[in-house]
């Protein structure tokens, strides 16, 4: 099956399910639940990191490449996971967090007992002469981004977590062990690879300061070599099998860039996240602040993502949700009383579109944010740094505890709702993080009598089934309309509009003449009438095919 047809289901395996009870999920709790994923109809799991971790970052710290983590299960459990997805025809998506290491991590700790060949792993550098830190460089985490690696006299750097140290990426001995680690899971049957933040793999060789007002991330982020990189990882691994898929996290990138990244002609990767379009509820591009997206920013960046992708050849990953964003509903829909529809709505946004959607383990059945009342109920570690960082700006306690609840990443990663029990079937012990509104919202409600998961259903089988979804390309439908994000898409003759209200109020769009004619391919409300003017119903997606 092409890429263009598939759908890729994200698991966060520490929340997916526990099979022995010590409130974690594991390996073994996702193979009993392979049949549930069957039903919904996707192509491939993206899994977040299970490797061997003190999990600092969740996971996104990396200790051994080579192992599973004890707690999510063994080998073995991987082997029987991989294969027992192949049967179900389900491929399996690995996170390679390739641009920096757990400082527990055998290369950094041969670095810190000062091994030279493996101190060339790592961006370290001497004090400046008046005995500052090297750069003033900034931490995605918070603080400086250097720090003092043992008793060498040296500063390594870390971009995030002081636990996490960047990899030097000029090595080609770094780069030769980033692939032969793709080619280690290559071997065990993976064939999709998603490659954390790799766009800040292109640090200079000679760290400089950021000048004064300019954030230090634009001297590191989609440089020009990192095109380079990708290329030789590319040649020396996944790009050896014919059905591999790929996708890089892009932090802070372009269209020009991530056309690059994927053009099918430069050999890098099959797709790129961009994240620009989950900052609209950002006041001043601030992720810890409190504001109402704003949708003509919203409508742009969609659109333009779009267009400009299909313009230049380029593919993207589409995405709502994933473990280090708040619950889309909470932001961009109702939570509340049109939860479902709304749920329904953005849905229809992204698997209609030209990309390859993914669903967010939990989306299919309109999982929203947990009510938590206390900063004790939170595991993030940059969650618990921004609430600190708020109430030492100036912020009370109660208002940088609202801030933090609407945007920490622990939203996401609240064990998956099976059932309306306490521990919402997730676990026999305690979870890891405590879910609130499995009473209402789970999975054997929902496969009962719930409508979304089914809606699901229907846009993956649309997409698998209907080449002017799977090929055909993106144009604009009128971006000043108040309520409504409508795109074409057309393939030949073929026409499709896709027309979606993110209002909780009704509204009327004036259809062009033409569409008058057109079948209603798929609506999350029934009995849609098409007539010149269409009445959309709060959060109503409706989608117009014209042949």
């Amino acid at each position: 099956m092409k890429l263009s047809q598939q759908v890729i289901y994200q698991i966060y395996p520490k929340s997916f399910y526990d099979s022995d009870g010590d409130g974690i999920g594991d390996l073994r709790g996702i193979i009993s639940k392979i049949d549930y994923l069957k039903q919904l109809n996707i192509d491939m799991i993206w899994f977040n990191p299970f490797f061997v971790s003190p999990q600092n970052d969740n996971g996104y710290d990396i200790a051994d490449y080579y192992r599973i983590d004890p707690t999510f299960g063994t080998m073995a459990d991987f082997e029987e996971l991989v294969a027992t997805l192949k049967a179900a025809g389900i491929g399996v998506m690995l996170d390679m967090v390739f641009n920096h290491t757990s400082t527990q991590h055998e290369w950094f700790q041969k670095a810190l007992a000062g091994d030279e060949t493996y101190q060339k792993f790592y961006y370290l550098r001497p004090a400046k002469a008046d005995g500052s830190l090297p750069t003033n460089w900034e931490s995605k985490f918070g603080g400086p981004a250097l720090g003092p690696i043992g008793d060498t006299g040296l500063y390594y750097l870390h971009l995030y977590d002081p636990t996490q140290a960047d990899l030097d990426w000029h090595n080609p001995a770094v780069r030769e062990a980033c692939a032969e680690v793709v080619n280690f899971w290559r071997d065990k049957g993976v064939q999709g690879f998603r490659f954390d933040v790799i766009n800040v793999t292109g640090k200079s060789e000679q760290l400089v300061d950021a000048p004064t007002g300019v954030a230090s991330k634009t001297l590191y982020t989609d440089t020009p070599i990192v095109h380079d990189y990708l290329k030789e990882l590319n040649e020396a691994s996944f790009g050896q099998d014919p059905d591999s898929i790929t996708v890089g996290e892009m932090s802070s990138t372009t269209i020009k860039n991530s056309i690059g990244y994927t053009k099918p002609s430069n050999h890098e990767l099959s797709m790129v996240f961009n994240f620009h379009h989950l900052k609209t509820d950002y006041v001043d591009g601030r992720k810890w602040s409190r504001m109402a997206f704003d949708f003509p920013r919203l409508k742009q960046l969609l659109d333009g993502w779009a267009a400009g992708m299909d313009a230049g050849g380029g593919w993207q990953a589409l995405f709502w949700n994933n473990h280090d964003q708040p619950r889309a509903l909470n932001r961009f829909g109702d939570a509340g009383q049109y939860r479902v529809k709304s749920a329904e709505m953005l849905a229809t946004v992204i698997h209609l579109m030209r990309g390859t959607p993914f669903i967010y383990m939990g989306e299919e059945i309109g999982m929203v944010d947990p009510y938590y009342d206390s900063m004790a109920d939170y595991a993030d570690i940059e969650a618990l740094n921004a609430y600190r960082a708020l109430v030492r700006s100036g912020y009370s306690h109660k208002d940088a505890f609202t801030i933090v609840r609407t945007k920490a990443r622990d939203n996401s990663r609240t064990p998956m709702q099976w059932d309306a029990t306490p521990k919402a079937g997730f676990t026999t012990g305690r979870p890891w993080l405590r879910p609130t509104n499995q009473q209402t919202i789970n999975v054997a409600d929902e496969l009962d009598h719930g409508e979304i998961f089914n809606y699901y259903q229907q846009l993956i089988h649309l997409r698998k089934t209907m080449p002017i979804i799977a090929d055909g390309t993106y144009k604009t439908w009128r971006l000043d309309d108040q309520q409504v994000f409508g795109y074409w898409r057309q393939l030949g003759e073929q026409q499709l509009l896709v027309l979606n209200n993110f209002y909780p109020t009704a509204t009327t769009v004036k259809l062009p003449e033409a569409m008058v004619n057109a079948e209603v391919l798929l609506s999350n409300y029934p009995d849609v009438v098409v007539q010149a003017d269409l009445q959309l119903q709060p959060y109503q997606s409706v989608a117009l095919l014209l042949n």
